[in-house]
């Protein structure tokens, strides 16, 4: 084996334009695998994050008419109870009504949080663009957009109105930006309590909302929720049945980027075991030498599975590198209007360690076929017509 591999070596290096090209080769082919498949991977992970991951991705509702969940914090502490990969848990207290400030009025939906437990999955506090969180009751958070339609400033007072004709003034604390022009222009949050008083809700929620460890395992976990709640008054949905037409974008991307991959990847076998082919007709007189000399059809099969082999590492080597440096100066040139990246940079080590290893044994398997024809060479008849 030793020997074999000596005599790869030397094969390797008395091709040396050869070799460059071989090894350009599935450094090029790697380095597309690298690059698409890390360009999806941190595009998936961004329109995931926009869509679902500052937001509930589970929601527990009430069936009834007045959308009350009574009792509602032992129903919480028995969802935290379960072992099924919820991250966090938050209660809100949502109502819809208008707000109205000097002559403008605007539909909103006030919403009723624990900021403690919500800024988990709203990222509320981060969000924040100008003053702080309510401290106490008759206090709210407006967004950006609405701020800009009812010409408010901090400090300001605001009256909100019911459907059933209350009107309950309230100062402005802040403003929140949630990146989302339809939140921004339209929610009002507030404490728990605030909300409960100006709707006359009493001590209720109108929603559980929950976010889990794995955002694609959703629907499991809210079958488990369904399970543990067992209650034929409350609903459970999840993100992957409301943003069924987000699921298919995703999964029509990754197989696009399994396709391609795997395209890429059947063209560098094709190239490896093709230039191998025809080193074998190049180095017959040799091979047929060193058959005369006593190395066998094993030894002789194994150069060039060799030769596979270290071209394939020396490939993967570079290919890896050079679709990190595509994948980084994409993610410094494509940039959106305000600076930054137009995909997140996501480097996914295992992808990235796994798109290496197959080329080594993709460069290893193509070599195959010139390593049984090597062994089938006759030496007599080699050195006859060499």
């Amino acid at each position: 084996m030793a020997l074999a591999f000596k005599i790869a070596a030397r094969f390797i290096k008395s091709s040396k334009g050869q070799t460059i090209l071989i090894v350009l080769g599935i450094a090029i082919g790697v380095s597309v695998q690298v690059f698409i498949g890390t360009l999806i991977q941190g595009l998936q992970i961004s329109l995931i994050d926009k869509t679902v991951g500052s937001s509930s991705q589970i929601t527990v509702t009430s069936k009834n008419d007045d959308r009350a969940i009574d009792k509602w914090k032992g129903k919480v502490n028995d969802i935290k109870s379960l072992n099924v990969g919820i991250k966090n848990v938050s209660e809100a207290a949502d109502f819809s009504g208008f707000v109205k400030y000097n002559n403008k009025t605007s539909p909103i939906l006030l919403r009723g949080f624990i900021f403690s437990t919500a800024d988990s999955i709203y990222k509320i506090k981060d969000s924040l663009i100008q003053g702080k969180e309510p401290s106490n009751d008759n206090e709210v958070l407006v967004g950006k957009d609405l701020r800009d339609n009812l010409s408010v400033k901090l400090g300001d007072k605001i009256t909100i109105l019911t459907p059933k004709g209350k009107n309950e003034q309230v100062t402005i604390t802040g403003f929140y930006d949630l990146k989302v022009s339809s939140l921004n222009n339209s929610w009002i949050i507030t404490n728990m309590r605030t909300a409960q008083n100006i709707f006359d809700f009493g001590d209720k929620v109108t929603s559980i909302e929950m976010q889990a460890n794995d955002v694609f395992t959703a629907d499991v976990v809210a079958k488990a929720v369904a399970n543990k709640l067992d209650s034929s008054n409350l609903k459970v949905d999840n993100w992957k049945v409301t943003n069924a037409a987000t699921l298919s974008g995703l999964s029509g991307q990754s197989a696009s980027s399994y396709m391609i991959q795997v395209f890429v990847l059947l063209s560098v076998i094709l190239g490896i075991a093709s230039v191998l082919a025809i080193t074998v007709m190049q180095k017959s007189k040799q091979l047929g030498i060193l058959k005369a000399m006593g190395i066998k059809d094993r030894v002789a099969s194994l150069i060039f599975l060799f030769e596979g082999l270290i071209l394939g590492i020396f490939g993967a080597i570079f290919g890896v590198l050079l679709g990190l440096g595509l994948t980084y100066s994409f993610s410094k040139f494509a940039l959106n209007t305000d600076g930054t990246p137009l995909v997140p940079l996501y480097l996914d080590y295992k992808f990235i360690l796994l798109s290496g290893l197959i080329a080594v044994v993709s460069a290893t398997i193509a070599a195959v076929i010139p390593a049984i024809k090597s062994s089938k060479l006759d030496p007599i008849e080699v050195i006859k017509n060499g």
